[in-house]
């Protein structure tokens, strides 16, 4: 449990050795193992100093031990025994004395029981428990130190300095620069989730509950606004849903805004979010703290299932070691099976102990730990219990059969059960033995109701053991599998996995939920994630048999997404892929190319625009081997830009697609593949809106971004006319005095022209609150304005164009009016003087493309 070395003698080496076991039903911390061993020839030789004088007597459990830095002859410990507490040393342990027997020092020891010397102050020393502790007289007196949450197991104490502190508890990890005083908010994704749900919300919002914290719930998505804009505000902010942090957690499909959550000791809470209602509504309320599974009425296990039946919303199905129905939301409960475990004798007695017990209910045993209701037969049930049981019954709980698999070993823990979605008959188990040193995969699949099962476990790693298996909700066979180390994929019922960890940390994966377009795992130790959009998975995964293949993108649907995925694989590198967005008749929206010098293109640098209107970037197609994303974020071409353009809420971006048909082509070294997709309106968030109104609003988006583009054109003209000039002028002589006057009016007239189509004093994207923004600025941010929300644009939107517009066309036709009448004649001056005539030909500049990274 402990090794600590001497901080002034790393010969002085001390042990704190500690005899514990834990299964699935019962935990032992104590035994003849458990004592304290000093080397003083860094670790060669040992002497049990256990039973040195003050030292308690009898059976000994878990031990801390730490030694004062400014002092190697004081020695701390806390230690677990009938007369433990907390104690000390002053003579390198040779003798002990006990300082304080406070409970809340050592209560639950095998969970606590860590103690830490300052390393500075020989009488300052910390304990840690439910809270923490320091005492600065040689631990006579304590005194809790508030830290940003309970439950705490580590701290560091930087050896030069003891204000500096590292403190790691169940909400994470968190940093105190003046001793504690304050510390850091715990802001790293270390959330141990233990079962995730996704809710009928659009977007659907992912849930779960969390170990040693509350149960959460977020949206899948970010408000267009982002966080604290607009449409922003709670579509970014966790939000609790009742219950506990252990329990599973369900969503009523009608509404989704009603949440069933558990927690241990059989608690269950109905939330209804829009009132702030949340009830109890345990099937049998009686509090099981601190009792042995065998003297428990109802076992309801530490996370016990909570399921709504897919195939009638309006039941919730919840197991102890019988299966609890409710038709009315928890109002009522109906018994509806026997005891469905193996329920032996041996194994329900109490946990904990020689010296301490510890019934929290995580040692609740005999217990249903799964409920799978069929989506396909409202009569299917299926329950898989904590100590190795799988029955089923066919007529909703008016008899049941025995259905488990003969491979599977004896008191295995029936992770979870997956129904098929789209075969009454067909259910898959996630299986586990680790509890009994047995890390194998269980993996098994029936087709006959569990009459015969095949084990379904090639390609998974032989220690890997298993969690939680789904099929997929569009692709039948196409399974998902979360074990201890990640996830993996099969495209054949399981008869072979693939790893699909992509860029997940090795961590293990507790529950997966399949999304209409998305895949979302409840990782224990690394919070949510999501896998956005699929479609490749339900397409087959990598077609390695072609040197190259585009995928058919999943519909985008306007009011909710932000782009379409375009996903394609390269078995070899490639020179080069193109990639064309077209619209339904096959004219070419947007192009994007990619090449091998890509790959060196350096992030983005900001722009000078205001925050959040800079145009973003290009995607550039990977021309790399393996499988890709390009991102179309489903706009039209944006309108012409110049170097150095500043514009105040605005952008040159293009305007979104409307719904309709689309087209994607692919062609890489020559290969070329199309798909066909659609963008469709969300009918949930756009109820009120019609394709026409959508309709509307590109068509006036195109307008304003044509008519942005006639300005921005102009300037270009203008610039490149006003370069000529200057450079004509460069070469007069003091002879051709009434050249050079006839070219500063022409000059001084394009500047007037340009003056009211683009604000030239711009230079950073504070500027325009100094000086006023003109005609393609006002322009562009109509765009702003008509795309706001996805609808069709207001009257005054219309209105406001038209006078822009016409304000906009008077300075063309003045434009147009000095190129045709005042450059003929300043031309004949230029040529007599053999100079080269000016063209009106727009100032030469490359495109404006912000480097971006390869997609």
């Amino acid at each position: 449990n402990e090794l600590i070395i001497d901080p002034n003698n790393p010969q002085v080496v001390y042990v704190a050795l500690w005899e514990a076991y834990r299964n699935a039903f019962e935990m032992s911390s104590g035994g003849p193992g458990s004592g304290i061993f000093k080397s003083t020839d860094g670790g060669d030789h040992w002497t049990e100093i256990s039973r040195n004088t003050g030292l308690p007597k009898g059976t000994l459990g878990k031990i801390g031990l730490s030694v004062s830095g400014a002092d190697s002859n004081r020695i701390y410990a806390q230690i677990e025994a009938d007369e433990g507490g907390f104690f000390l040393s002053d003579d390198a342990g040779a003798t002990w004395k006990r300082v304080s027997e406070r409970r809340d020092l050592r209560q639950r020891a095998f969970y606590y029981t860590r103690v830490y010397a300052d390393p500075k102050v020989k009488d300052t020393v910390w304990v840690l428990n439910v809270n923490i502790y320091r005492s600065t007289d040689a631990g006579k007196t304590w005194k809790p130190v508030n830290v940003p949450h309970g439950d705490n197991h580590d701290l560091w104490i930087a050896a030069n300095d003891s204000n500096r502190m590292i403190e790691g508890n169940d909400g994470g990890a968190t940093i105190s620069v003046n001793g504690g005083e304050t510390w850091t908010a715990e802001t790293m994704p270390t959330a141990q989730f233990y079962h995730v749900i996704t809710t009928k919300h659009v977007p659907y919002h992912v849930c779960g509950a969390q170990q040693d914290n509350s149960t959460a719930c977020v949206s899948s998505q970010a408000a267009q606004g982002g966080p604290g804009g607009s449409g922003g505000g709670a579509d970014q902010v966790f939000y609790s849903v009742g219950g506990g942090e252990s329990g599973y957690i369900a969503s009523d499909p009608r509404n989704p805004d009603i949440f069933y959550a558990g927690s241990y000791g059989g608690l269950i809470s109905r939330l209804d979010r829009h009132t702030g209602q949340e009830r109890a509504i345990n099937p049998y309320p009686d509090n099981p703290m601190g009792y042995a599974s065998a003297d428990i009425t109802e076992r309801f296990q530490w996370t016990f299932p909570i399921v709504m039946a897919p195939a009638d919303p309006g039941i919730i199905y919840v197991g102890s070691q019988h299966l609890w129905k409710s038709a009315n939301e928890g109002q009522s409960w109906a018994k509806i099976s026997p005891d469905l475990t193996r329920h032996d004798p041996k194994t329900m007695g109490a946990s904990g102990g020689p010296i301490t017990k510890d019934n929290t209910g995580v040692e609740t045993y005999a217990t249903i730990f799964s409920i799978a209701p069929s989506a396909r037969d409202a009569g299917v049930i299926w329950t898989g219990s904590d100590d190795g049981y799988v029955q089923v019954t066919r007529n909703g709980g008016t008899s049941w059969k025995n259905v488990t698999p003969k491979g599977l070993g004896d008191f295995a823990r029936i992770s979870l059960i997956e129904a098929s979605p789209f075969r009454a008959g067909t259910a898959y188990v996630a299986a586990n033995r680790y509890q009994q040193d047995d890390f194998k995969p269980y993996i098994f699949r029936t087709d006959d109701y569990g009459e015969t099962w095949t084990a379904i476990t090639n390609g998974v790693a032989s220690n890997d053991f298993a969690r939680a298996i789904r099929e997929d909700v569009k692709q039948p066979r196409l399974l998902y599998l979360g074990t201890e180390h990640g996830i993996y994929v099969s495209f054949d019922e399981g008869a072979n996995w693939q790893s699909l960890r992509q860029n997940l940390p090795d961590t293990p994966v507790h529950d997966i939920a399949v999304e209409e377009r998305d895949l979302v795992i409840a990782t224990h130790g690394r919070g949510f994630y999501v896998m956005d959009k699929i479609a490749p998975l339900r397409q087959g995964g990598i077609q390695t048999t072609t040197g190259f293949h585009l995928y058919k993108p999943e519909d985008a649907l306007r009011g909710l997404d932000r782009n379409v995925a375009v996903d394609y694989y390269l078995k070899q590198p490639a020179q080069k892929v193109t990639m064309e967005l077209r619209d339904g008749q096959g004219k070419v929206i947007r192009t994007f190319t990619g090449t091998p010098a890509d790959a060196d293109r350096k992030p983005p640098e900001p722009g000078e625009d205001e925050n959040g209107f800079r145009r973003p970037p290009e995607p550039h197609p990977s021309v790399a081997a393996g499988l890709h994303r390009v991102a179309w974020d489903m706009r039209y071409p944006g309108a012409t830009d110049f170097p150095g353009l500043i514009m105040w809420a605005a952008s040159s971006r293009g305007p979104l697609a409307p719904p309709g048909a689309y087209q994607v082509k692919v062609t890489a070294d020559g290969q070329t593949d199309t798909q066909t997709f659609a963008i469709k309106r969300e009918p949930h968030v756009l109820k009120d809106v019609t394709d026409q109104d959508l309709r509307e609003e590109f068509d006036l988006a195109m307008k304003v971004r044509d008519k942005a583009s006639q300005a921005n054109d102009a300037v270009l003209l203008v610039r490149g006319i006003k370069a000529q000039i200057q450079e004509r002028r460069a070469k007069l002589d003091a002879k051709a005095a009434p050249v050079a006057k006839a070219l500063d009016e022409f000059e001084a007239a394009l500047s007037a022209i340009e003056g009211e189509i683009y604000q030239v004093r711009l230079q950073s994207s504070q500027d325009p609150l100094n000086f006023p923004i003109k005609l393609n600025n006002k322009i562009a941010a109509l765009q702003g304005i008509i795309e706001s929300a996805d609808v069709r644009p207001t009257e005054q939107a219309y209105s406001v164009f038209r006078t822009l517009s016409n304000g906009l066309d008077e300075q063309l036709g003045k434009l147009d009016t000095g190129v045709k009448t005042k450059m003929p004649p300043l031309n004949q001056l230029l040529q007599r003087l053999k100079l080269e005539p000016i063209k009106a030909e727009p100032l030469k500049t490359e495109p404006v493309k912000t480097p971006t990274a390869p997609q």
